[in-house]
C-alpha cells in the first residue's frame, strides 16, 4: 500500500526526477510554456505555481528560495521582476494543462503546460438584477457617454490657456 507516498515516480530516482523537475520549471518560467507528458505536466504544475508564489512575496528570503531551485539566475530575475506582479491578484491557478493527445512514437499522453496570460478580475457577488431594468441601465449609460468625451475636453483646454496667460 502506498499511504503517506504523494507524487509519481516516473520511472526514474529520486535525484533524476528532482534534477528533471527543476529544468522543466526553469524551461517552464523562461519559455512560459512547454509540451511534454501528461504526468510530468501534473508533477511540474504544483512546483512551478510554488515558485510563482516565492515571487508574488517578492523579498530577499523568497529570492534566494527561488534561486536555490532554479537553475538561471536570469529565469529568477525574470519570475521576480515580469512574471510575479502579473498575478499578484490571482490566489492561485497560474498554470494551464492543455491536452494534445498522443505521441508518435510510444502513444505517450503529451500535453501543453503554460502560464495563464489573461488578467484576473476578482469575483463579486452575484446580482440578478431584473430583465425589465436591465434595458433602461444600457439606454441612461448609452446616452452620457458621448456627454463625458466633451467634457474632459474642454476642461483641458481652459488650463492649457491658463497657463499661456501667466506665463506673457
Amino acid at each position: 500500500m502506498r499511504h503517506n507516498n504523494a507524487g509519481r515516480r516516473l520511472g526514474r530516482t529520486t535525484s533524476h526526477r528532482e534534477a528533471m523537475f527543476r529544468n522543466m520549471v526553469t524551461s517552464l518560467l523562461n519559455h512560459e510554456k512547454i509540451t511534454t507528458t501528461d504526468a510530468k505536466a501534473k508533477e511540474i504544475r504544483s512546483v512551478a505555481e510554488k515558485m510563482i508564489t516565492l515571487g508574488k512575496r517578492g523579498d530577499l528570503h523568497a529570492m534566494r528560495l527561488a534561486a536555490a531551485y532554479i537553475r538561471e539566475k536570469s529565469v529568477v530575475t525574470k519570475l521576480f521582476s515580469t512574471i510575479a506582479p502579473r498575478y499578484k491578484d490571482r490566489p492561485g491557478g497560474y498554470t494551464r494543462i492543455i491536452k494534445l493527445g498522443m505521441r508518435q512514437g510510444d502513444t505517450a499522453p503529451i500535453s501543453l503546460i503554460e502560464l495563464v496570460e489573461e488578467d484576473m478580475q476578482p469575483k463579486k457577488a452575484a446580482k440578478k438584477p431584473a430583465k425589465a431594468a436591465a434595458p433602461k441601465k444600457k439606454a441612461a449609460a448609452a446616452a452620457p457617454a458621448p456627454q463625458e468625451e466633451t467634457a474632459p475636453v474642454t476642461s483641458l483646454a481652459d488650463p492649457a490657456e491658463a497657463c499661456e496667460a501667466s506665463a506673457d
